[in-house]
């Protein structure tokens, strides 16, 4: 929680005495099964993050780039392309325009697929079924918070 001068939860004041909210990290979540996205949403509430919903992962690039999240969690069973196909067309994007990479958490089905995890370098994973407390632990680490 960040605090200012003021002690007002959330709040940043400036030289001029106002107070000023804090910025919500802008979340995506590109999963197309609900009860995915619902234990995301369930996990990150507000005011710390601020989630948008993506299902349709063969447009799941053009929408980071409208969006402009700071992290992406991605499902690794997302029908049709995959999440570790979206987390490399995330990487190559990035490379391609020489912008900084969006940080990916994925969602695994199994303890196993951690090892893909790693080579595809993502900033973090949690395995199928994942408590709250595992989701924000690992969106804040990805976060550098």
């Amino acid at each position: 929680m960040v605090t200012g001068p003021s002690g007002h939860p959330n709040a940043l004041d400036d030289d001029t005495g106002s107070t000023l909210a804090a910025m919500a990290s802008r979340i995506m979540v590109i999963a197309d099964e609900q009860w995915a996205r619902n234990e995301v949403h369930a996990a990150l509430t507000e005011p710390d993050y601020k989630l948008v919903d993506h299902t349709d992962p063969r447009t799941a690039g053009d929408a980071v780039e409208t969006e402009s999240p700071q992290l992406v969690v991605i499902d690794l069973q997302v029908a049709s392309m995959g999440g570790m196909a979206i987390a490399r067309d995330l990487h190559q994007r990035a490379a391609m325009n020489g912008e900084d990479e969006v940080p990916v958490v994925l969602l695994l089905d199994r303890k196993a697929d951690s090892f893909l995890a790693k080579r595809a370098g993502v900033a973090g994973w949690v395995v199928k079924p994942f408590t709250a407390n595992d989701i924000r632990a690992t969106v804040e680490s990805a976060l550098g918070g």
